[in-house]
This record gives structure tokens, C-alpha cells and sequence, in this order.
């Protein structure tokens, strides 16, 4: 059976309460019979469902910090299912969405997919095609969280560092040997060594290896030559 042709008893949305690690499918649609039907589906599969009318509607419940996906309608009154998605691309919650429309065009389609949509689905859509871009979806934010929580841990790391630890992790990091650094830092090859043990130490890494993949999860902005000084 296909989402958008089922027989539905209920048409108002429905936010349930959740559990804190568990996956949030949020569906985004102006249609309540979609929306009932969506979430019909998205329970029986085992996931849990949120469904709002507008995209306006979605912000102000505030859920959106939530790990999981979005199915959403590109054509909707007031902002469109592609402004949703910019939005949160320059917001910083770059969520997995899977757009969903009856009205699909190559050119829409193209501009959602280069920002980073899971799917691009053509209303009816099939079950089980569904389910499986969610579980793509799902998949995709679990990836994106589990980066953003190693570059938040790396950041913490890097702000015990001093002003000179800051410096030297900056050139090892650069492929600079410790001859190198002592020469253009003006202080013994010891010195350095000392300096790159702490950092080591901070960083919490066991070889040069770490210590240079660790570096490369920071923001650019921390990595560049005016940014190694310690925050005030």
C-alpha cells in the first residue's frame, strides 16, 4: 500500500512525548491526510513520529536538536520544504531530510540533493522505499553527530593547551620536525619535545598519528596561523 492512499481515522497531528536517544522522524506536511498516513507508517516500522503542518509550526515546537530525520513536502504555503532545508544548512543543524512532492521537477530536484537531501520521492511513494531512505536518514545524522561530538572533544582538548603548546601543535601538525621548530621558535630541541609531550598529553592521542587526525577534526578557523593563541 502507498503513503497518500490509505484509509485514515484521525487527521489532527500528533507530537508524542519521546525518549531521550531515541530516533525522531519529523514529517513536514501541509496535507493532515498525508501526515496521518506518514505517521501511521513511520510507527509501524518501529520509529517514532512527529507531524507538523508548516515549517513555521516546526520551529516553534523546538525539537529539532533531536537525532533523527525529516520527511518533507517541497511545495507548501509560506516556506517551502526547500527553504526548510537552507534554513537549517545555515542554522548548523544540517538534518537529513527526504523531500517528498507531487510536483517534482529535475531542477528542484538537482538544488535538494546538492544541499545534502537524502532522497527525492515522488508522491505515491512506495512503503518500503520510504522506510528505507528514513533508515538512510537515520543513519546519516547518527554519522553527523557522532563528528560533531569528536570535534566538541577535541576543541575542549585544544583549550588546555598554552600559547606555545598551541604553536608547536600547529607546525608537528604542518609536518615540521622538532629541529625545525626549535630553530624558528628560538629555543632548544628539548624544549620542543617538551612541549609536544604535553600537547600529546592534553590531546589525549598516543602517537603523532592521532595528534595530526585530531587537528584535521577541528574547525578551519582554529587551524589557521592567527588562531593558535589560547582563548581569552
Amino acid at each position: 500500500m502507498r503513503v497518500g492512499q490509505r484509509l485514515l481515522r484521525r487527521s489532527a497531528p500528533r507530537t508524542p512525548q519521546l525518549e531521550a536517544a531515541q530516533p525522531l522522524i519529523i514529517i513536514v506536511d501541509d496535507d493532515a491526510a498525508v501526515r496521518e498516513a506518514l505517521s501511521d507508517l513511520i510507527l509501524s516500522a518501529g520509529f517514532q513520529p512527529a507531524s507538523f503542518a508548516s515549517a513555521r509550526e516546526l520551529f516553534d515546537a523546538d525539537i529539532l536538536d533531536s537525532p533523527g530525520c525529516l520527511i518533507v513536502d517541497v511545495r507548501m504555503p509560506g516556506e517551502s520544504g526547500l527553504h526548510l532545508q537552507r534554513h537549517l544548512s545555515e542554522n548548523g543543524n544540517p538534518k537529513p531530510i527526504i523531500f517528498l512532492t507531487g510536483h517534482g521537477d529535475i531542477p528542484m530536484t538537482v538544488q535538494a540533493m546538492k544541499a545534502g537531501a537524502v532522497d527525492f520521492l515522488t508522491k505515491p511513494v512506495r512503503d518500503q522505499t520510504l522506510l528505507d531512505a528514513v533508515t538512510t536518514g537515520i543513519a546519516m545524522d547518527a554519522e553527523r553527530r557522532a563528528e560533531v561530538a569528536i570535534t566538541k572533544r577535541n576543541i575542549e582538548r585544544l583549550e588546555r593547551l598554552t600559547p606555545r603548546e598551541r604553536e608547536v601543535l600547529h607546525e608537528v601538525a604542518h609536518g615540521r620536525l622538532n629541529k625545525q621548530i626549535a630553530f624558528d621558535f628560538g629555543i632548544s630541541e628539548v624544549t620542543v619535545k617538551l612541549h609536544r609531550s604535553n600537547v600529546m598529553h592534553k590531546m589525549e592521542v598516543n602517537s603523532i598519528g592521532e595528534l595530526i587526525r585530531a587537528w584535521g577534526t577541528l574547525p578551519v578557523s582554529m587551524r589557521e596561523p592567527g588562531a593558535i593563541q589560547a582563548p581569552s
